[in-house]
This record gives C-alpha cells, structure tokens and sequence, in this order.
C-alpha cells in the first residue's frame, strides 16, 4: 500500500481561487481545511463557499442537505498547526514567488514527514519552490482551472525530483475529486495557458493593428472556434490584469511572441477596468481574424508538443475540458487540412522570424494523429485508454476502430490488460448524435455496422490466454456497462456509477448487455437494472456480483493489476438466488411478473416503497423496449452466450425503427422528457 493514502486536504489561500478548491474537495465527500492568515480572511472565503452553494439550490443544482453534508467537510482556520495530519496541502495564494516560497517554508514545519505539498501556480515553474521545502520530492504541482469549484480540469506537473509514488497519489486524488487530470511537463504557462493565452493576445494585436474594431475580433474568434466569448468579453470576465500578467510570464521566458500586445498594455496604463465590447460587425473581416487566431493556436500547440511539454491528446482535452472549446487545437487542425493549418502557422510565426515545428512539417496528409484509445505499459500490464472526457468517453466509430487497433497491440504483448477512462466516466455509453443523425438520415444500416462491430470487439475481450480488467472510476453507462460485462473482471473506485438506461431512450442495449448481464447477477435484478434504468453505487454492485472488487482510488491502479494478473475467467455459473438481502423483494418481484403485469398494476408491491417506486419508473421508459428486452430475457435464457448474443443482432432493426427510438434519443439530445408509445391496459 502506498504511504501516500490521501484521505485528508488542505488548501492554503482563503480568495476566490481557493475557496474554490475547497468547496469541490467538500462537494465530492472529502474533508478539507481551508487556511489563511487570518481569521477575517479565512471567513471571507468560507463566506464565498457559502454563497456560491446557496446559488447552487437556487438553480437546483444542490439540496440544502447536500449543502449541509459539503458544510460539515469543510473547516477554515488560521492556526496552520492544524495542517499536521493532513495529506495532501495545495497552495492557491496570489502569484508572487516570493510569498510562495513563504507559504512552503511554513508547510514544511507545520505538515507531517508524507505530506504532498502541491502549488497552484499558472505563472511559475514548480522547481522554482524547491529551495522552499525540506521534503521536494513530495512537491508538486496542482493547476486548477477558474471556476475550480465547477471546471473539472487540473494539469498535474512534477519537478525533476517529484517522486514517482507522489506524482501517482496526487493524481489519484484529483480523480477521486472529480476532476480529469492532464499531464503536463514543468514549463512555463505549462498546457493550456501555453496556447489560450496567446489565443487572447492575438486578439489584441489585431486590435492594435487595426485590422478590425474590438466587436468584430470577438464576433470572430466566437465564430471561427465554436465559443461563447471573444478574447476580450473573456478579458473582462476573468480580469484584464490577469491577461497582462500571463502574457508578460510567458513573453520573458519565450520571446517577444509571447509578449502582451502594445493594445493590452495601453490599455492597462489608461486604469480602465473592462473593455467597451460595443461597436458595428463588420463581417468583411472574419477570414483575416479568423485566419490569425488559428493560426496562432495551431502554431503554439505544436510546439509545445514538440517540445515535450504535453501530448497531442492531452492537449485538446485541456481545450475541451478546461476552456469548453468544441473541438481541441489539433481536432481543429485536421478539420482545417493540414495544407492550410500549415499556411496559417507559418504565417503567424514568420513575422516573429520563427520556424514551424517539426510535427507540423513533418505531418502527412491525414493530419496530426490523435489517439482517443491508448496504449500504455505499466509496470508490465497493458493499460488500454480513452481519451474523450468532454463527452464521457462516449463511443462512436472512429473509437472502435481505434480500440480494436490498441486491442490487437495489447494481445501482441502477451501481457494482461486493464481497459480505463480518463474524466468522470469510465464509457457512458454510445455517441447518442451519432444514432439520432443515422436514423434522421434513414441508415439504420449504419447503426447496424457499428454495433455489430462493437459486439465483435467485445466477444475477443474476455476469457483469452491472460485476464482482461474494467477499471472503474466513474460512470459506466449503457455500452461502457456492456464493455465492462464483457471483461474478466471489473474493479471500481467507491465513486463508480454503473446502470443501464436503454429503456428510457427507447432502445434496448445492443452490445450484449441483455445476454450478459442476467449471466452474472441473475434473471431476477437483470431485470430490475434494465426494465427501471437504476443506477447502482459501487458497493451494491459488489454485493449482488455485477462487478468483483471495489478499491479506493490510491489502490485502484495497483489493484487492477493485481485482478489483471489471475487467470482468464472461463465459466461464471448464473446466479440462482439473491446474494444481497436487500435486494431479496426486488428479486422476488422480478423473478414472478412479467412486464406485462407490472405495468397493467396486476402485480402485487405488498406496499414496498422501492417496488412501487420500480414500476412508477418502467411506466416512464418505452414500452416497445421494454417488452423487446423481456423476449431477449426469455429466448436467450435456453441458449449458449454465443448464440443467445446473435438474438440481439436479429432485434436491433426492431428496435431503432420503432417511433419510440428516434424520440427517446432525440429528447435525450434535447434535455426534454420523451413521449413514448403506451400501451393501453384495461
């Protein structure tokens, strides 16, 4: 076990940054100190937390018991003696070094000999606190993006002597706190900075050149990259002086390209606090800004991978995760051609009198490669990856392919694997777009390709010469549920989420879900999972089979492992009774009405409020579906895997040209509730 078990969080710096991160750790059931010099402070920033969840019940977004459980995690003070049995201490006071250092001199006589100390700093390297701390290999660096509280991403960066075992548990934790860690080298503005910053200021020297008025640059950028605000509304959101300061780090430590325009620092001198976003579009001009911000983008971003700042794919998660853009730099890149994505770089750092990077010049026709599946080794087993956070890993073709190509490289090793997410979901299932666009374009044919594709892949997963592993870590829904049935094994952080919502989108679940699971829970909750679309905690998944270890997040990777290194799983024997007592009702139900007499009221609740609550939800989900799933159920029953597997293959054209399909998917897509198709019961 790792003696870096962080089970207990401090964060120093009680402003709005810090508060932030100490109202997420709370949220997601962590205790947290949040520290500062002073009382009056401290209180400042327990206040803004409190604000900010009284916000969250106005909009719903929070219970007031929630509020209260979030309350109860969080302590402030400015007694830092208190920070003596804490884990992990991050660091979110204002950007000057010196005070920094400060901060880690007095950490390192007030936490214990394995506390993690991690800085927030945007603006400086994490070396650079070294001197500060008796203990640097547990120094690191933790940086959040604005609002922490509510933005999920966090680049993790080491220092040269970070210890391995530090740089894993930091990582751990940020998981376990619902964020999706990037990694990024110790460099300066390090991942996203290093390439939103000159996104803005490049908006400001179009501004200082005259090529178009303030409105017009905005209505641009908006335009040409998918976003809700043009650099200079997001200046006045976030704070003009923040951009200047930004631009300045990055221009002294990389070069006058870096450098805050001549109109950002007019600006500054004139005491202004928000720019004047008013004034005439003039619509003339969106190829010349739009040109020149892509420009700049694809520039930076290839350079920083060039030099080993970051990877491609970590890059365009810390655009779609971090700033929300639609589509990553290098996503944009290969949209653009790289013919011309070549032509806007050269153009940008040609007047700088620099040169294109390597993988730009060297990218062929198809563009710069991304791998939304990877395929790592670690420690001696094959970590297979996917790398689509912003949509929770959802699967779509151009996934399968690559996971089928990261599969073929995983089996060539002869090693076991372990199948993993990156964000807050392990796969929450199918591109939902994807079907909606195929059914309104009539070709089904194309769901059909794509999901016999994925119930082939899936069929190779389990029961070969070495074990195969689901890592859970958050939501696994619909075909990532699947995914993970048709894995040896499954082991799950206590976060984990799994279920099967098919029903309630008109469907029922294509990828083997209705054939393996009821193999290994039994008929009865199989049932129950798909007829109500429940979604089950980690711990009630244990109980009743459905996944085979749950693991806190500082041994979930080592614990994977150690399931990934048994023998393949050859026969698991369906179940006959249930294994959870409080779940006996439930299976006792399910086990004797069909759907049938469920939904006519002619099954008896015996005024069970979890039964009743059951079938006032299977009255919401699509008939259709539901009774496609119960002929599933009772045909496959008497069959092979193998063969009951093809019956969902033979359904699925019944399935999605039905009206139910197409209107469940779509509400989904639309945030409404579906009007399904009832059936009338006398």
């Amino acid at each position: 076990m790792s003696q870096y078990n962080i089970k207990k969080f401090a964060v120093i710096g009680a402003g709005n940054m810090g508060s932030g991160i100490a109202q997420k750790i709370a949220t997601e059931g962590h205790p947290c100190i949040l520290v500062d010099l002073d009382d009056e402070k401290v209180e400042r920033g327990m206040n803004i937390i409190r604000d900010l969840l009284a916000q969250g019940v106005e909009r719903k977004v929070f219970r007031p018991q929630q509020v209260e459980n979030i309350l109860s995690n969080l302590r402030g003070t400015s007694d830092w003696s208190e920070l003596a049995d804490v884990d992990l201490v991050i660091e979110a006071v204002f950007e000057d070094v010196d005070v920094k250092r400060s901060v880690f001199e007095r950490l390192s006589k007030n936490c214990k000999d394995t506390a993690i100390l991690a800085t927030n700093t945007s603006s400086f390297y994490v070396r650079d606190l070294v001197n500060a701390v008796t203990h640097p290999e547990r120094l690191i660096g933790l940086h959040y993006f604005f609002h922490p509280a509510k933005n999920r991403l966090v680049e993790v960066i080491g220092h040269e002597g970070t210890s391995p075992e530090v740089y894993a548990a930091a990582w751990a934790s940020q998981e376990a706190i619902g964020k999706t860690p990037i990694w990024s080298a110790d460099a300066p503005g390090f991942v996203v900075n290093r390439y939103f910053v000159p996104w803005v200021n490049e908006g400001v020297r179009l501004l200082g050149e005259g090529v178009a008025n303030l409105a017009t640059i905005d209505w641009a950028a908006k335009k040409a990259f998918g976003v809700g605000m043009g650099p200079f509304e997001l200046m006045n959101v976030t704070g003009v002086p923040i951009s200047m300061h930004a631009a300045n780090t990055l221009g002294a430590t990389l070069g006058d390209f870096y450098a805050p325009g001549q109109a950002l620092v007019d600006f500054c001198a004139t005491g202004e606090r928000n720019w004047d976003l008013e004034g005439e579009v003039d619509e003339s001009q969106y190829d010349a800004i739009a040109d020149r911000m892509l420009g700049v983008t694809f520039y930076v971003a290839s350079k920083l991978v060039d030099e080993g700042v970051a990877s491609v794919e970590d890059t365009d998660i810390g655009a779609r995760v971090g700033l929300r853009w639609p589509a990553g730099p290098f996503e944009m890149l290969n949209n653009a051609g790289i013919e011309r994505s070549r032509l806007l770089a050269e153009a940008v750092a040609g007047s700088y009198g620099l040169h294109l990077p390597k993988m730009l010049v060297n990218a062929g026709s198809h563009g710069i490669p991304i791998e939304l599946v990877s395929l790592n080794d670690v420690h001696g087993v094959g970590e297979v990856r996917f790398n689509r956070p912003a949509t929770m890993n959802a699967l779509d073709n151009t996934m399968l392919v690559q996971f089928d190509g990261k599969l073929q490289l995983a089996r060539a090793t002869g090693k076991p694997f372990v199948l993993r997410g990156t964000g807050k979901a392990f796969v929450a299932g199918a591109d939902i777009k994807f079907f909606v666009d195929s059914l309104n374009n009539d070709n089904y044919s194309a769901i059909a390709e794509f999901a016999g594709y994925g119930q082939k892949l899936f069929a190779t997963l389990a029961g070969g010469e070495h074990a195969t592993v689901s890592r859970l870590h958050g939501l696994a829904l619909g075909g990532g549920a699947e995914m993970a049935l048709s894995t040896d094994y499954i082991v799950a952080s206590p976060n984990a989420v799994i279920g099967f919502p098919e029903t309630s989108i008109g469907i029922f679940p294509g990828l083997g879900g209705s054939q393996r699971l009821p193999r290994r829970i039994g008929y009865p909750l199989a049932k129950y999972l798909l007829y109500t679309g429940q979604m089950l905690d980690a711990r009630t998944a244990l109980s009743i089979g459905l996944i085979d270890d749950v693991a806190d997040f500082a041994e979930l990777d080592a614990t994977c492992h150690s399931w990934a290194k048994k023998r393949s799983v050859e026969v698991r024997e369906t179940p006959t009774a249930c294994s959870n007592p409080k779940l006996q009702a439930v299976w006792n139900f399910f086990d004797q009405y069909s759907v049938d007499e469920i939904l006519s009221g002619e099954a008896d609740c015996m005024g069970d409020p979890g039964l009743e609550k059951a079938v006032k939800r299977m009255g919401q989900k699509s008939y259709h579906a539901l009774k496609l799933c119960e002929a599933l159920f009772v045909e496959g029953a008497h069959l092979e895997l193998d063969r009951a597997l093809e019956l969902e293959s033979r359904d699925l054209s019944t399935a999605f040209n039905h009206a139910d399909a197409i209107e469940g998917l779509s509400a989904l897509l639309e945030g409404r509730r579906p009007n399904f198709q009832q059936p009338a019961f006398a």
